[in-house]
């Protein structure tokens, strides 16, 4: 995984897992990987992974079994796919339209 600057590095982690979850590679129950094992593969500080996990278990996109791991929470594809469209449709689409506007893009272009 590429880290980038202007973003902490637990929440790309974060968004690394949500993208998972969004294309079905991750499906309900099903087990992540230790905070050890994950921290191992991308190079980072274990601290960090936790933060991620604690992150994502704050809004219920993971779960805990003491002692076994951490688990795919039954309705996270669900609060992922809100949170996204809601970010996308206020957030990142009035930015294209602009961007289009300003290029004169025309519909007959965009279907192209």
């Amino acid at each position: 995984m590429d880290f980038i600057a202007h973003k902490p590095i637990y929440l790309q982690i974060s968004d690394n897992i949500c993208k998972k979850i969004l294309r079905k590679e991750l499906l309900t129950d099903d087990k992540i990987a230790s905070i050890r094992e994950l921290a191992t593969e991308l190079g980072v500080n274990p601290n960090t992974v936790m933060r991620t996990y604690e992150h994502l278990q704050s809004i219920d996109i993971i779960y805990n079994k003491r002692g076994i791991g951490f688990f795919i929470s039954e309705q996270a594809r669900e609060k992922i796919l809100s949170v996204e469209k809601e970010h996308f449709l206020n957030t990142e689409l009035p930015e294209i339209l602009k961007k289009m506007e300003l290029l004169e893009v025309t519909q007959e272009e965009l279907l192209r």
